[in-house]
């Protein structure tokens, strides 16, 4: 029976330990980029979802802005028929006169109700364009983290590339900077 030894040298040793150690790293990057695509996937998702809201909240600004334009045209109606019957009530006598102060009286009542409406509207219309703005914010974050996955995850195939270490380190930061930037639009910072 014969037996065989394999006996490295000290070259084929450097060789074998610099293969294995450029895998490691290869293997790395491949992870960190499996990573920061599925957050960019993430992220991406919160992009689209905090436009949409954003765009929501503004068509319903709108709308009830409309509205409270259509409440401020029945309360200028309301008050020409206010100020007609004043002028009536001026120029009439006897049972004429009463009946048109009457109906100055509902008309300034119904006045108060459609001021009051409107203003409501007016006022969530201005809630809603806040709404808006505040979410139009978020996904500015949401944007601003997708763009920094982007890029590093364009530093981590150049990396691979060249084999830096040093762009390695600029990929891994580029992926924090996106997650911290991903965790403040989290919490509407």
């Amino acid at each position: 029976m014969s037996e065989e030894f394999h006996v490295h040298g000290p070259h084929d040793h450097e060789v074998e330990h610099a293969m294995h150690s450029r895998e490691a790293f290869s293997s790395r990057i491949a992870v960190m980029t499996a990573i920061l695509a599925t957050i960019g996937a993430l992220f991406s998702y919160m992009v689209g979802a905090t436009q949409n809201e954003a765009l929501l909240y503004k068509n319903d600004s709108a709308i009830r802005r409309t509205e409270a334009s259509d409440q401020w045209n029945f309360y200028q109606a309301k008050s020409s028929k206010q100020n007609l019957a004043e002028l009536g009530a001026a120029l009439a006598t006897g049972d004429a006169s009463a009946r048109f102060k009457a109906e100055a009286e509902r008309y300034n009542k119904e006045k108060q109700e459609i001021m009051a409406q409107a203003q409501k509207l007016e006022k969530r219309s201005a809630e809603l364009e806040a709404a808006s703005e505040a979410s139009m914010h978020v996904h500015h974050r949401w944007a601003q983290g997708m763009t920094l996955v982007q890029i590093a995850i364009a530093l981590a195939a150049i990396t691979l590339l060249t084999r830096s270490r040093p762009l390695q380190f600029v990929s891994y930061a580029a992926g924090v900077g996106a997650i911290v930037i991903g965790i403040l639009a989290y919490l509407h910072v």
